[in-house]
């Protein structure tokens, strides 16, 4: 048992939210109290949001707090406003404290996200882990301390989950002809929307796993979305599970994943395959190709022969290239393929990669490494990324630059911004630069902007140089 070390932490300048007022560790005297270290950029940390809301549902009526405290990794990731929204994403009951400078991170001596700390009622230190903890671990020591002590505190409730009307954090979009495709993340939903923003079809709608009709289906947090021929296949993120639409029987059925998250790929049947965090989804010669986050790999699943196979990276995390399994990925979260090479967006090193899919090797374009990033336009070896997540490959790379709130385009031998930082005109609609933009599509010489936290489609026009929101209008 390790005496607590982070008491003076509660005294300094923090800001509180998802809460009324700050909690002092004199408050919380009497509680057992789950320190959450996490950065929302972190597929990890979203991980063990889940496994704590398991936590709080099945410890709601006794004195258990859970707090998280947000140390960032990025710059972006620094800002409250930007927290506020990644709480709001992840439905985040708890209080999360703001923890500038990572003060309370060094006062706990943590040193990787996640990491769990569980303090008794006396205020000691009685837990400390870095990773995904599993749920029953912490159940455990729960368990033992509620015996021991059988605090009678009362438990505290903290519901600040707001829900969204109309589009709610957008993710991906998939283009067939003069229609759309689009992961409606938060909403759990799939929308097929014409170019002029009527929606023409809405596939799912309530959280869960389940197959079936439209309007029986349900996702949770889908992000990918590849539209090809008559069917719209899914990357349903949260659900570790690759889905598939039928649009000629109306239908959603799942193609891979099992719903449980996987920690390395196991050959099995894809539907009997767990998968982990499925992010995005490119299409060439009857594979798709899949961006498979949690891993940090690339997998490819065969439609003609219905098995699955991780294509490139050795599953550790970094920026390593090479031939396809000794490469490294970081939460790889956009795919685009041109001809016969695949591009990654690879978030947690900020940087474009590209596979040679006839020569079976991986090369970095731009980008430096996990922990450098920033915002620099100039050539591929001086341009910098803040954690791209989407991307589109025609003449030209388009870049979902997500934390610089950007669009950048590679060409040639530079990086430059062509949508962002008064970078673009604003039409008289346009009120809002972008916040956080997930991804870029290229259609009929415009590009078509996934605005994720102003929960918008913006179009680009790159004639005119003129960004514009699209007016998506719900059936009924």
């Amino acid at each position: 048992m390790f005496s607590i070390i982070g008491k003076k932490a509660w005294d300094l300048d923090a800001e509180w939210l998802n809460t009324d007022k700050p909690l002092s560790m004199q408050d919380l005297n009497g509680y057992i109290v789950i320190l959450d270290f996490w950065t929302y950029c972190c597929i990890n940390c979203m991980h063990m949001l889940h496994t704590l809301e398991a936590i709080e549902d099945k410890y709601k009526d006794k004195p258990v707090v859970i707090i998280g405290i947000h140390s960032a990794k990025f710059y972006n990731e620094q800002i409250k406003e930007n927290i506020e929204q990644a709480i709001e994403r992840y439905e985040i009951k708890h209080p999360v404290v703001v923890d500038k400078d990572m003060k309370i991170w060094q006062s706990y001596q943590v040193n990787a996200w996640p990491t769990i700390v569980i303090i008794d009622p006396k205020g000691n230190i009685v837990f400390k882990q870095s990773g995904e903890v599993q749920q029953e671990y912490i159940a455990d020591v729960i368990d033992v301390l509620l015996d021991r002590y059988k605090p009678a505190s009362k438990p505290l409730h903290f519901n600040k989950v707001r829900k969204r009307r109309g589009l709610a954090f957008p993710g991906k979009i998939s283009f067939s002809n003069d229609e759309f495709a689009l992961s409606d993340s938060n909403n759990n939903r799939i929308l097929i929307i014409s170019l002029d923003g009527e929606v023409k079809e809405i596939i799912g709608g309530k959280k869960g796993f389940k197959d079936g009709s439209f309007s029986e289906a349900r996702f949770y947090r889908p992000q990918g979305v590849l539209w090809v021929n008559d069917k719209i296949y899914v990357a349903d993120t949260e659900n570790h599970a690759i889905r598939v639409i039928d649009l000629n029987d109306n239908e959603v059925r799942t193609l891979a994943g099992t719903g449980e998250e996987a920690f390395h790929f196991i050959n099995t049947t894809p539907k009997s395959m767990p998968l982990n965090s499925p992010w995005d989804l490119a299409y060439h010669n009857n594979f798709i190709y899949i961006a498979m986050a949690g891993l940090h790999q690339i997998w490819r699943y065969n439609l003609a022969l219905d098995t699955m196979e991780v294509f490139a990276g050795n599953g550790y995390e970094g920026l390593l290239d090479g031939n396809l399994h000794e490469a490294e990925f970081a939460q790889p979260s956009g795919l685009s393929i041109n001809e016969n090479k695949l591009y990654v967006a690879d978030s947690e090193t900020s940087s474009i990669r590209m596979i040679d899919l006839k020569k079976g090797y991986v090369k970095t374009i731009v980008g430096k490494d996990l922990f450098v990033f920033g915002y620099r336009d100039g050539t591929l070896s001086e341009g910098l990324l803040q954690h791209p997540i989407g991307l589109d490959v025609k003449d030209k790379i388009y870049v979902a630059d997500t934390y610089n709130h950007a669009i950048r385009v590679i060409d040639a031998n530079r990086i430059d911004t062509i949508v962002g930082r008064d970078a673009s005109i604003c039409t008289d609609k346009c009120t809002l630069l972008l916040y956080e933009p997930s991804d870029v599509k290229v259609h009929n010489n415009k590009l078509y902007i996934t605005d994720t936290n102003n929960h918008l489609i913006r179009i680009y026009d790159l004639d005119a140089q003129i960004l514009d929101t699209l007016d998506v209008r719900l059936k009924g």
